[in-house]
């Protein structure tokens, strides 16, 4: 039996406009195994990650839990644990860390200023810091998300840690299964899809040199989906890959149809038109759910404004 990954593969089903959406990524290390829903199905306290998950409701944050690739012990306690607070939006782009043995202190995390960008709330609260380090890897290879993302995730996760890649970690979830193995840079934000480990790498190294790497890319989380696929096309149409000088202003519509403005630190501004279309012929969204047709978008028009229009 097919998986969703080797058929969306083999319809070459395009990855635009399909990362998940948060201006702020909240990332909590947590070993062990996860479940589906894994702020309430590992070895984080339950009640923890149900009130972390009502905390982060409706601010912009979206949490995940974060381990080491490799082999993982069933571990029950955890002395210290990695904590990582990312804001993606241009203009405001930071990643801090901090480390604490006590999780209850995400709690005191102000979430909605979190998700606006300020990093302040994090730093009070865990003694965070601007991260010393390179980017952050995030290779989703939750199983019990979905097999494709065990099967696939999993060995890039262990390539990219073996060949001494620091900031590769696997997580629990980051949408779009059948695009597997997914990934997550930060603290820029791109996602992708379909990633090898040479490709990552490259990225990676983008990321160093303040450039987006948009081959296999999936969009940017900060932005929702007619603004990714919106700022890919306009990177495409223009040769850009300086990241951070584009910024999705204004998006005018409703689905399936939508007129986005994106806007360049120079002036320049673009007009994209967005819509949505079903693919065809029908896929399943994950391994062992309904034939369906999920949701795509599709750049009809870039066309580029005065630097005087609004």
């Amino acid at each position: 039996m097919s998986t969703c990954a080797k058929v969306s593969r083999d319809l070459e089903e395009p990855l635009a406009g399909t990362a998940a959406t948060a201006r702020t990524w909240l990332l909590v290390e947590q070993p062990g195994p996860w479940g589906a829903d894994a702020l309430t199905s590992s070895h984080l306290d339950p009640a923890l990650g149900r009130a972390l998950d009502e905390a982060a409701e409706g601010t912009g944050v979206r949490i995940a839990l974060i381990r080491r690739p490799g082999r993982h012990a069933d571990c029950r306690t955890t002395a210290e644990r990695q904590v990582y607070a990312a804001h993606t939006a241009p203009g405001n782009v930071w990643l801090h860390s901090a480390t604490t043995s006590d999780p209850e202190r995400l709690l005191d995390l102000d979430f909605a200023a979190l998700g606006g960008g300020r990093a302040g709330t994090f730093d009070r609260a865990l003694g965070g810091r601007p991260h010393p380090g390179g980017p952050l890897a995030l290779v989703c290879t939750n199983g019990k998300r979905d097999r494709c993302c065990a099967l696939l995730g999993r060995p890039l996760a262990a390539e990219l840690a073996a060949s001494g890649v620091d900031g590769a970690w696997e997580v629990t979830h980051l949408g779009g299964h059948r695009f597997s193995p997914t990934l997550l840079v930060l603290p820029f934000g791109y996602a992708y899809g379909r990633a090898e480990a040479h490709a990552v790498k490259e990225v990676l190294q983008g990321v160093r040199e303040g450039r987006v790497v948009t081959e296999g890319c999936r969009g940017s989380s900060a932005w929702e989906r007619p603004g990714q696929a919106a700022e890919l096309a306009v990177r495409a149409a223009v040769s850009e890959d300086a990241a951070g000088v584009l910024t999705v202003v204004r998006t005018e519509g409703q689905a399936p149809h939508w007129e986005v403005t994106v806007a360049h630190t120079d002036g320049r501004r673009w007009l994209v038109t967005v819509a949505q279309g079903a693919s065809s012929p029908p896929r399943p969204q994950s391994c062992g759910s309904p034939l369906g047709s999920p949701a795509r978008m599709d750049v009809l028009a870039v066309r580029e404004l005065s630097r005087t229009a609004a």
